[in-house]
């Protein structure tokens, strides 16, 4: 377990984080309904995760970094404690969008990875694609894996999402089986 930040410098690196999150995202074709390619992946800094919730709705969007070893499979690290593993470890399907929360989006299936071979894998590739985990800021760490702080979660595309398709919170989410054209509500 690292040592406690003092408040001066998660305000430091919280502002680190917030002007990296402001650097435009592009490379991906928006709206297609076809797998992104690889190397289109590796340009862009986000997926955006939304699980779905007990009662079918969808949860809020959220951005994280991602590898994408192959372009039927992106990696992810996460804090244990989060609501989208949570969702994820009751089987629920997720939500992804590449780039931007209108880029191109699919619904997939998520598990949590204990292969350690894996977890090394993200451990080194992380700091290559960002520079804060190259800096050592943020990006997963074998201690916090190792203690269950963080989980690493890869996530496998099932289908695309129609073209356009947008989070809103708190409105019916698409199931796996659903094609992907029914859901005129989005």
């Amino acid at each position: 377990m690292g040592v406690p930040l003092s408040r001066r410098e998660f305000v430091g690196r919280s502002a680190v984080l917030a002007a990296a999150m402001t650097i435009s995202i592009g490379g991906l074709a928006r709206g297609e309904d076809s797998p992104p390619n690889l190397a289109a992946l590796q340009e862009e800094s986000y997926i955006y995760i939304a699980t779905v919730r007990k009662d079918g709705n969808q949860s809020k969007a959220a951005p994280v970094w991602f590898i994408a070893p192959a372009a039927d499979q992106f990696l992810v690290n996460t804090t244990s404690d989060s609501w989208k593993v949570r969702r994820i470890r009751r089987g629920s399907p997720v939500l992804v969008w590449v780039g931007s929360l209108d880029g191109p989006a699919f619904i997939g299936k998520a598990e949590i990875v204990e292969d350690k071979a894996v977890q090394d894998m993200m451990i080194e590739q992380f700091p290559r694609k960002y520079f804060l985990a190259r800096i050592g800021l943020f990006g997963p760490r074998r201690s916090r894996l190792d203690s269950g702080k963080t989980v690493a979660l890869k996530i496998s595309p099932a289908r695309p999402l129609p073209a356009g398709f947008k989070s809103q919170p708190g409105t019916p989410a698409p199931t796996l089986q659903q094609d992907a054209q029914s859901n005129p509500a989005h």
